[in-house]
């Protein structure tokens, strides 16, 4: 993506460039594997430190082992994620965040300070909105 022009003209110009398939929009496609239910929750768990599978698991006990596998197995296939099998009885897995992880968390970190301070507001926002648009 070229450095000059708006965010709008250089996401316009990358659609251009995909014949307008938004589906191949470079930002959709980077940020999909993080806007998941459960992504960014592993992420902050992972930017803490290496977890082995069940302590990811007590960690968010909301979500199913399925879900769990499934979320990680996506995190690694973006890079976000390195998984790495020791050779004991039977087998440990550790999950661990990559330097490409660890790049992309810096800005989602910012997001998350900015949706704790602001949680209020757009839970105000939200109430005003349905009160006004009630029927």
């Amino acid at each position: 993506m070229s450095t000059t022009g708006t965010l709008t003209e250089r996401l316009n110009h990358e659609r251009l460039k995909n014949d307008g398939n938004i589906h191949n929009c470079p930002v959709r496609d980077v940020l999909d594997a993080v806007n998941g239910r459960w992504s960014t929750l592993l992420l902050v768990a992972l930017a803490e430190r290496p977890y082995r599978f069940g302590e990811l698991r007590r960690l968010v006990p909301d979500i199913s082992q399925r879900m769990l596998t499934q979320t990680l197995q996506e995190l690694q296939r973006e890079g976000y994620v390195h998984r790495e099998v020791f050779p004991t009885r039977p087998p440990a897995v550790e999950y661990s965040m990559t330097d490409l992880g660890r790049s992309i968390f810096e800005p989602i970190s910012q997001l998350i300070e900015w949706a704790d301070k602001n949680h209020g507001a757009v839970r105000d926002a939200r109430r005003s909105f349905d009160g006004e648009h009630a029927a």
